[in-house]
């Protein structure tokens, strides 16, 4: 017999509903119709007019037969769209697959494929790259394309041709603004899909549930400081982790997205100081792009600004740089399967009166676990217990809890590896300190965070083996003041062979997106084992001889 709590006290529609994070728009549009919700150029939408367009694009999907389970893929920019498409696409109880922008033709054919692709958003800025991917991928969706009125006149690319069957807007207009959406069937069901960068092999399809989705709403307040009315800068892109899920969280706090398409210096002060931006998101590279603007370029602001970066330890001069500009910065780490960031590094009080070199190895810290997030650990791997809590000995990061990804579509293998033992095994290694504290120290994977993205060593290394002559290569981060870290390749020819930098370089673009390319190439021998294995730890090392360190 349960508990005399247990009895006939049943779950029922008045007191249990899923949780997702769709209702957080409708609540907005009913508190504060009027109040802005978007900035984007001379554009402005008010909430009521965010949500009426959400459910138009509902409806709109719906009236095309898309409905529970369809993969709706976008590959857009930090524009009205792309926040509409985190609403409108799950109110018509279907998948949002957001693509990343940078990514060449093949590798997007493959996520069309793999994904089953039913609809796709595509702006018009990457209507040639989409176009080739729609040339050599076997599903073939509805297109519909989405051409920028607000389009910069300084943009750094142009604007391509429409490849679409229909344009956004007229699709948008042709749906229902009274269309009634209802809660997901079960808060365990996908919301988005996201990929991961493939370490080995093709990228995997990373799926997050509306319960995650939602509790990550909570969590960014928190971590972030998130008051009222907060005005939120798109540094970050919106395809990765779905912006760390920021286009759900605004709504809770009936904030103001304010979109920017690139991320450079000018735009990005004069959005600050004209719309008194109080937060934005990056990697190391948004921080440098700031401290080493122009002075023409930068702008005067009163208020003070929270950035939250989430990749390799900014150096002890960008934080000094970014303090004197005028922001305040919080250290986070998470990965594609947590939702984006699920660690933060909570400021004690104390730490405010060292010296600011001491602060930075303070802030170099990854941290502590989100609230949203049940439990953070550095354990090994082997025995599955915790490290001890000394520093120095190494562990793997694991995580554990509701804003843990659901698994890797169509991939049960790969999901019940990295979920054995009950925990989210990252693949970083790290250290757990006497206060409770993580910080990483390694990445198993070998990959390298460029400019806020995933690099992949391995596939990288794959496309100079393809090199006429090259007998081995192996590809390690080295560090860039700009970019955090960029990839440095370390080449050996076979007898009678030779190369240039350049023409590997130039070798490595026709295979590679342009920001997965060696930035350095070094011939010479590779060490390796008695069983021919390279030693990368070597390497690694020599890369930090070469940079001084």
């Amino acid at each position: 017999m349960g508990s005399i709590f247990e009895q006939d006290l049943d779950r029922n529609p008045a007191n249990h509903q899923p949780l997702t994070p769709l209702s957080y728009l409708e609540r907005a549009a009913r508190v504060y119709p009027s109040r802005t919700a978007i900035i984007h150029g001379s554009q402005r939408t008010d909430y009521e007019t965010f949500y009426r367009r959400t459910l138009q694009l509902a409806s709109a999907l719906a009236a095309r037969g898309i409905g529970k389970g369809d993969t709706v893929t976008v590959m857009l920019s930090n524009t009205p769209p792309m926040l509409e498409a985190h609403f409108g696409v799950p109110m018509a109880k279907a998948v949002l697959h957001s693509l990343n922008t940078r990514l060449d033709a093949a590798i997007i054919a493959f996520q069309l494929d793999h994904a089953e692709t039913k609809i796709a958003i595509v702006d018009t800025e990457f209507s040639k790259v989409f176009n080739e991917a729609l040339k050599l991928a076997k599903v073939k969706p509805l297109v519909i394309d989405f051409v920028d009125t607000e389009y910069p006149q300084d943009a750094p690319h142009a604007q391509g041709p429409r490849i679409g069957d229909l344009d956004y807007e007229s699709f948008i207009q042709s749906g229902d603004p009274d269309y009634s959406w209802s809660m997901p069937d079960d808060e365990w069901d996908a919301i988005t899909l996201n990929y991961t960068s493939g370490t080995t092999g093709n990228p995997k399809g990373v799926v997050y549930h509306h319960r995650g989705a939602a509790l990550m709403g909570y969590g960014n307040i928190v971590a972030s400081g998130l008051g009222r009315y907060p005005v939120y800068l798109w540094t970050l892109p919106m395809f990765h982790c779905n912006g760390w899920c920021f286009p759900w969280t605004l709504a809770l706090q009936f904030g103001t997205h304010v979109c920017l398409r690139w991320v450079r210096a000018k735009p990005i002060f004069d959005a600050i100081a004209d719309h008194g931006v109080t937060h934005l998101c990056g990697a190391p590279i948004v921080m440098s792009t700031l401290i080493n603007a122009a002075e023409s370029e930068k702008r005067i602001f009163p208020q003070r600004v929270s950035f939250n970066t989430a990749a390799a330890s900014p150096p002890e001069s960008i934080l000094a740089g970014m303090a004197e500009a005028g922001f305040e910065v919080t250290h986070l780490y998470g990965l594609t399967e947590t939702y984006g960031p699920a660690v933060v590094n909570e400021w004690q009080d104390e730490w405010s009166a060292l010296d600011p070199s001491s602060q930075a190895v303070k802030k170099s810290r990854q941290g502590v676990r989100y609230t949203a997030l049940e439990d953070l650990a550095v354990l090994d791997p082997e025995t599955m217990t915790p490290v001890p809590a000394d520093g120095e000995t190494i562990g793997e990061v694991m995580f554990r809890g509701n804003i843990v990804m659901k698994g890797y579509l169509k991939n049960r293998q790969a999901s019940d590896e990295a979920f054995a033992g009950g925990w989210f095994h990252s693949g970083d290694l790290g250290v757990t300190y006497p206060d409770g504290y993580i910080q990483l120290k390694d990445r198993s994977k070998d990959i390298i965070i460029s400019g806020g993205e995933n690099i992949s060593s391995i596939e990288v290394e794959d496309a100079l083996y393809k090199f006429p002559g090259v007998s081995a290569c192996a590809v390690v981060a080295r560090l860039d003041e700009k970019w955090g870290e960029t990839p440095l390749a370390f080449v050996e020819m076979k007898q009678g062979h030779t190369a240039t930098v350049e023409e590997l370089i130039a070798h490595c673009r026709e295979l590679l997106a342009a920001f997965k390319c060696p930035r350095h190439v070094v011939f010479q021998d590779i060490p390796k084992t008695s069983t021919g294995k390279i030693q990368k730890f070597e390497l690694r090392k020599r890369a930090r001889e070469i940079d001084g360190l």
